[in-house]
């Protein structure tokens, strides 16, 4: 039987090892497994009774384990016993919480001889890191599993405040405390909390209403209430007498707070602000007046914008038997020449042939460019420079290059393999798709066949882009010419078509592109022989498309070279769109970018106008953001919330009569101790216990009516919380109880601001109530966890899913009528933001956020 771990509930307090080496992977430590660590003596393990937690071994073992990014995981195995010729194969799961959370999946098989224990280990839930273990011998007797987590000096962070003082704390979850400007731990109230950081849902609001709620709807006629109900009702009383004592004591009284809050209800008119700037240096700045650290990589780089000739050319020599490399300027603006494109998987390959098949392939083309009346051509394979310098700069003009050509030769393979897989792996390259568009002419040629065809963008789109409607969209633009006022869509359709496509090597991808891998085959990024590919080579592949490009750069990624490209035509404000963006598939992880293929509330990038502007970039790849409007998210509790209703008369007067309830006694009793008038003093005292029975109903119809304005809020709780529980920790939570007798206000859900909104199908637009039963059903599946946003100033809730609690709020763009508001969690060590989701929420709540200065969106 398969033997289950579960969590510990604290963690163990004995760190034991005797040698440590590193090899190139990683740190591995030694440690001995004694009898002095089973199960039966180390309680912070459970197992169940499948489990023996016998010690009987007769000698201690030795287990290697792997250090992951942010702790220690350490493993001790164990002891495997064989039954009857059959493997026995356990399949555990820890969960080793030391803070960074994450967990580790253990699976250990047995054999007779050797044991191999494969550990998958999980860092917040991103990409698996395997780690291999040989245990070489197996001992017959009991089998045992144990873990022990080490902290390490690596997971200790150090971070600034709002003034720039430095902190070091452990590697849980912070966030900026909008009030003291201190970077402290996320407290998370939960619909089920666990784990130290996880607290139960809590309210501040005022303890006489919701006392005066419960007197209410519960009968002190059962014998089981009665007594209870009694001593609710003298806490009531003792709350009613607290504001005396205050005017007494200060000679302030305030109705709507009975001084039994630690925190003063008031209503400033804004949300909590995010404190937080961002301190560090640009990489890559939109000013010139601004630092780049960047520039000091690149010096002595070329300028220029745009060229009209190739720097290098493929000239007909004057015998007519040879070719000769130009670089002479004069001699190439006046040459005509052909541009070549093709795949070089289909003619050459990475082995001991390369070298003659790429003189074949050269010989072909020259044949070809002979046989259309040509003396010139230009083919990346002879055409790029040698130096670092040189290639970037052929990076930079590529796309003159092909606009430059009389006509573009498409290479293809062999026709007898199959015509369409031919044009299948031409068009699926990343730099064909630019090559084919920004070419005057076309003509292509099989390499198992001399003649040569012409060839249209239309017939191109039937050929090469059969099943993908972006492609042919944009081949059809550029056929028919293009409306100005459609350029944002047309860029946008590239930049989706150029990344999907695929360097010979790579994946083909539809989110972020993944770096280069180091045995890219030359074909599939720009050819040359002694080329390094870029890990941008799909932005630099886009910039053609461009009025303004940007410098290749071989240290940036994709990330980076988007958003220079994007700040170099600050007309399109590409990342400034994507940065309001959420994408609706993605990896655990590749959601937190800023970047955005494709969005979760199906919106294109013309459809968002962004509020935002893009200062810079750094190191990391993060966006630097000003002119932000962003707010807090509180996580702890609910706070008392402050409110301003309709103004009644009659409420306020009925309001107040209950605090005269002891003022009445209290008269009474004098009167009868002095002996002025003992029945107007029993007059005065009964007086007073009747407004004392009467003040529930009194106190709560006081602090009815419609609610004008609120202070305020954005309230976060871990898991799907309903709207009757959020209306009974709002207001005194009255709402949910009298909502016959006391018009106070409602919470609503939003219509279309999350994910997980249902519309009403009424003539009012408002949310359905079935997003609670839907959410409820979705939180067991998915990754990430549930959350709930509510929102006092819209009275709106929102349910979603995201990795981490965000604890900031950021005002980015509007689209459809409403505001994108991204939620964010903090990296205080990186002084960055982490998108965690994208909400719809009402435009006019941006006006309730105050401005920040620059932040970084990791």
């Amino acid at each position: 039987m398969a033997p289950s771990v579960f969590p510990p509930q604290r963690r163990p307090n004995i760190i034991a090892k005797d040698e440590t080496f590193d090899t190139a992977d990683a740190t591995y430590v030694h440690v001995p497994l004694s009898s002095a660590w089973s199960p039966q003596h180390h309680k912070d393990t459970v197992f169940n009774d499948s489990f023996s937690t016998s010690a009987d071994s007769d000698r201690d073992r030795l287990v290697t384990i792997g250090r992951q990014q942010g702790g220690w995981y350490l493993f001790k195995s164990c002891h495997g016993e064989w039954q009857d010729g059959i493997n026995l194969t356990t399949l555990l799961q820890v969960w080793a919480f030391d803070d960074t959370a994450g967990g580790c999946l253990v699976q250990v098989s047995f054999g007779i001889n050797s044991a191999t224990a494969m550990a998958a280990c999980h860092h917040q839930r991103t990409d698996e890191q395997m780690r291999r273990v040989t245990v070489p011998e197996i001992y017959k007797g009991t089998i045992r599993m144990l873990w022990l987590p080490l902290t390490h000096k690596d997971s200790e962070i150090t971070c600034s405040d709002d003034i720039g003082r430095l902190r070091t704390h452990g590697p849980e979850q912070r966030y900026l405390s909008p009030t003291t400007g201190l970077c402290r731990q996320l407290k998370v109230q939960a619909v089920t909390p666990s784990g130290k950081y996880e607290v139960a849902i809590k309210d501040n609001t005022s303890e006489a209403c919701k006392v005066a709620i419960w007197l209410l709807t519960h009968s002190p006629v059962r014998g089981q209430n009665f007594f209870k109900w009694i001593g609710k009702f003298f806490w009531f009383a003792l709350k009613l007498f607290w504001p005396i004592i205050w005017f007494l004591v200060e000679l302030y009284f305030s109705s709507s707070n009975s001084g039994e809050d630690e925190d003063t209800s008031y209503n400033t008119g804004y949300y909590r602000p995010y404190l937080r700037q961002f301190q560090g240096q640009l990489w890559a700045a939109r000013s010139r007046t601004e630092h780049s650290s960047r520039h000091k990589e690149e010096p002595g780089t070329n300028t220029r914008t745009h060229t009209c000739y190739p720097r290098v050319l493929m000239i007909r020599g004057s015998n007519r038997n040879e070719w000769v490399r130009c670089v002479d300027r004069d001699t190439i603006i006046h040459t005509q020449y052909i541009a070549i494109s093709y795949r070089a998987a289909a003619f050459y390959s990475r082995d001991l042939h390369e070298k003659k098949e790429k003189a074949q392939f050269t010989d072909d083309v020259r044949a070809a460019v002979i046989g259309q009346q040509f003396d010139a051509y230009w083919l990346d394979l002879e055409c790029l420079g040698e130096t670092e310098s040189e290639q970037n700069l052929d990076v930079y003009c590529m796309s003159d290059v092909y606009r430059r050509a009389e006509t573009t030769l498409i290479m293809l393979g062999e026709a007898d393999s199959g015509e369409k897989e031919c044009w299948r792996s031409w068009g699926g390259r990343v730099w064909t798709f630019p090559e084919a568009l920004l070419s005057s002419r076309l003509c292509y040629k099989f390499r198992d066949r001399e003649e040569v065809k012409p060839l249209s963008l239309f017939q191109l789109a039937n050929l090469a882009y059969t099943n993908s409607e972006d492609e042919q969209a944009i081949v059809n633009a550029y056929g028919n010419g293009k409306d100005p006022l459609e350029r944002l869509e047309r860029l946008a359709l590239l930049k989706q078509a150029i990344w999907r496509r695929d360097m010979d090597g790579f994946p083909t991808l539809s989110g972020p592109p993944l770096p280069p891998k180091s045995n890219v085959v030359g074909g599939g990024s720009v050819t040359g022989g002694g080329y390094k590919p870029h890990k941008a080579e799909r932005v630099y592949a886009l910039m053609g498309f461009f009025e303004h490009r940007i410098q290749p750069n071989h240290d940036e990624d994709e990330l980076q070279g988007l958003a220079r490209l994007s700040m170099a035509n600050d007309n399109d404000r590409i990342t400034e769109r994507m940065v309001s963006m959420f994408p609706s598939t993605s990896t655990p992880g590749a959601s937190r970018r800023w970047y955005a293929d494709n969005d979760i509330y199906d919106a294109n990038l013309w459809d968002i106008l962004p509020e935002i502007q893009v200062a810079g970039v750094t190191e990391n790849g993060a966006l630097v953001l000003d002119g932000c409007r962003a707010a807090a998210i509180r996580w702890k509790d609910f706070p008392d919330v402050a409110y301003a209703n309709t103004y009644s008369l009659t409420r306020t007067v009925v309001g107040s009569v209950p605090y005269f309830s002891w003022l009445s006694i209290i008269i009474g009793s004098a009167i009868v101790w002095i002996k002025i008038s003992r029945a107007g003093g029993i007059v005065f005292i009964v007086f007073g216990f009747v407004l004392l029975l009467l003040s529930p109903v009194l106190l709560l119809y006081g602090k009815s009516g419609r609610i004008v304005t609120a202070q305020p809020w954005l309230i976060g709780v871990k898991g799907v919380i309903d709207r009757e529980t959020v209306e009974g920790h709002l207001y005194g939570g009255t709402i949910a109880h009298f909502p016959k007798i006391l018009h106070l206000p409602t919470v609503y859900f939003t219509p279309s601001g999350s994910p997980f909104s249902t519309p009403e199908q009424l003539a009012r637009r408002r949310g359905s109530d079935k997003q609670y039963e839907d959410a409820k059903e979705q939180e067991k599946n998915g990754p990430g966890h549930m959350y709930t946003l509510v929102d006092t100033y819209s009275s709106t809730m929102y349910y979603f899913r995201a990795e981490r609690p965000p604890t900031v709020c950021i005002f980015a763009g509007r689209e459809g009528g409403l505001g994108r508001f991204i939620l964010c969690s903090e990296n205080c060590k990186e002084n960055e933001l982490h998108k965690e989701v994208v909400l719809r929420m009402p435009t006019e709540i941006s006006q309730r956020m105050e401005l920040c200065g620059w932040v970084a969106l990791g």
